[in-house]
């Protein structure tokens, strides 16, 4: 269903280009935008998610350099029955992550260094399953290529202000075109993003629950980052806003209603249900969460006992709790 979703995606993206070539060129225009996103989108598939990791600066670690983070990735690949995608660390003060690759044989997450920093182990781990849920239900493949091909026709439309304004480029709407094609170009970008489906958010905070085997250290996860999203700027996605809806919450200036406009589901829904789903659990008939995951063991497994920092990618990594 994602590759029939994604293919959907690229037509439109695709026809999209061609249009907004027609606005700035005329027949001419439309056949180089044509070009462009026949190659676009070629190179998306195979390099988007090498491109939104330098867009954001991301730095691949291992468990040399980073071995409590490191750590927590494989436990959960491990228990989600998927294989170890590439691990790597953002800095930014600001608490968030993203999935990102076109299958799960070349995956990667990415968390900053603000999110390992401000959570506990048990909300890093909850964060992190909810990245290789995305993985696991091949959702990263679409948002990679989104984020790549909507912040090319942000650019297109710029390349509108430049190179619009001859009266020999065959535009048959002459400057309305041009302004068309400056005006619609980024809100294109926004619909383009809004276009990926927010339930995959609920999909992956259940299916993540269920990796990590408690869904409150990821509610708690979520309560945090979203109270500190606000506070801090991740100057890399401002920079780069069609990466938004990538993150787990979103990078910008937060949306806090679930309506229209929003790239990402209401925190406060999203956390409703993870806690309605760790009610289910605690007053059901033993039928837990649907994975040998479900079951973790040690300090911390039927909640969120700490909240203090951790001493990330150097030193030792202690062995409280079940991720050590």
């Amino acid at each position: 269903m994602n590759l029939v979703k994604t293919a959907m995606l690229i037509a439109f993206m695709t026809a999209l280009f061609m249009g907004i070539g027609y606005l700035i060129g005329g027949t001419g225009g439309m056949m180089v935008a044509l070009a462009i996103a026949v190659v676009m989108n070629a190179f998306s598939y195979w390099n988007s998610d090498k491109m939104v990791l330098r867009m954001h600066n991301a730095v691949e670690v291992d468990r040399r350099s980073a071995p409590e983070y490191h750590g927590i990735v494989e436990a959960l690949a491990e228990r989600a029955g998927l294989p170890m995608p590439k691990v790597y660390l953002i800095q930014s003060d600001q608490p968030n992550a993203f999935a990102t690759g076109r299958n799960p044989e070349n995956a990667a997450v990415a968390a900053t260094t603000g999110l390992l920093e401000r959570l506990s182990r048990e909300e890093v781990a909850g964060v992190m399953a909810h990245e290789l849920a995305h993985v696991q239900n091949r959702d990263t493949l679409t948002m990679t290529v989104t984020a790549t091909l909507a912040g090319a026709i942000s650019m297109l439309g710029n390349f509108a202000f430049f190179f619009g304004g001859s009266r020999d480029n065959n535009n048959p709407l002459g400057i309305v075109g041009i302004l068309l094609a400056m005006i619609v170009a980024p809100f294109a970008a926004m619909i383009v993003q809004m276009a990926i489906s927010r339930t995959r958010e609920y999909s992956a905070d259940r299916r993540g629950a269920e990796i990590c085997g408690n869904p409150e250290w990821l509610a708690s996860a979520l309560k945090k980052i979203a109270a500190a999203a606000g506070r801090h700027v991740n100057v890399a996605a401002e920079r780069n806003p069609a990466t938004a809806h990538m993150f787990i919450i979103n990078p910008l200036n937060g949306q806090r209603a679930d309506n229209l406009f929003s790239t990402h589901p209401d925190t406060g829904n999203r956390i409703r249900a993870l806690m309605a789903l760790a009610e289910d659990l605690d007053h059901g008939d033993g039928n837990r969460l649907d994975t040998p995951a479900a079951k973790p063991t040690g300090p911390g497994s039927s909640g969120i006992p700490r909240t203090g920092q951790h001493r990330w990618g150097r030193g030792k990594p202690d062995d409280q709790g079940p991720w050590g």
